[in-house]
């Protein structure tokens, strides 16, 4: 498949990433300011393992370039929000577009969206981090800071994504594929429909710190 260009790519990640956004959220707006804590990311376990319906992969968090953005994560590991310990549905992977991204951990397989925190500040500038093939980075909508539990995996290399390219802000990377991305790519080869959802359901069933 083809990889679309820029202007595209920006177009589709804003229908898709308002997704992000678009599900209750529990606290006020206030609460934003705590993700700013000084100690944010302190202690932090920085390896994770994500077993899928398709396979498993293990994930580096980038906790020092990214403490708000990984603590936010984790944060949601812990809940148990993308693997459906909390009671409430694991999360799957939504949206899939080929030779660019796979992106979940927002909604349920029956399409119902998963009541969030706040969303949290874009760290894409101070971080440094670039969009790169196996990079983590966070889905948001056209609001730089509106990034909640939704995230997407870089298939290739997405410079473009990175700040002052498709928008000044950029998207926000915290962390990698360091094993498994055999089976992120698996994903990426799904077939998909008209609205770039797979045809085949993919679950996340478990995250784990290592």
């Amino acid at each position: 498949m083809k990889r679309p260009d820029s202007l595209l790519l920006l177009a589709l990640l804003g229908a898709t990433l308002f997704a992000a956004c678009e599900a209750p959220r529990t606290g006020s707006d206030d609460d934003d300011s705590e993700a700013d804590d000084d100690d944010a990311g302190d202690d932090l376990p920085d390896r994770l393992s994500v077993q899928t319906s398709l396979g498993s992969f293990e994930i580096q968090l980038f906790s020092e370039d990214s403490p708000i953005t990984a603590t936010n994560f984790l944060s949601y590991v812990d809940e148990g929000f993308y693997d459906g310990e909390d009671g409430l549905g694991a999360t799957i992977f939504h949206r899939i577009i080929a030779d660019f991204m796979v992106q979940g951990g927002g909604q349920t397989d029956t399409g119902t969206l998963k009541q969030t925190h706040p969303a949290i500040v874009n760290e894409a500038t101070d971080s440094g981090l670039s969009n790169t093939r196996g990079t983590l980075a966070m889905a948001r909508t056209n609001d730089p800071d509106s990034a909640t539990a939704q995230f997407f995996v870089n298939l290739v290399d997405n410079a473009f994504l990175d700040p002052g390219g498709s928008t000044s802000a950029g998207y926000a990377v915290f962390g990698e594929v360091t094993t498994g991305m055999d089976v992120v790519d698996a994903m990426g080869a799904v077939t998909t429909d008209s609205n770039d959802a797979p045809l085949e359901t993919i679950r996340i069933e478990d995250i784990e710190r290592l």
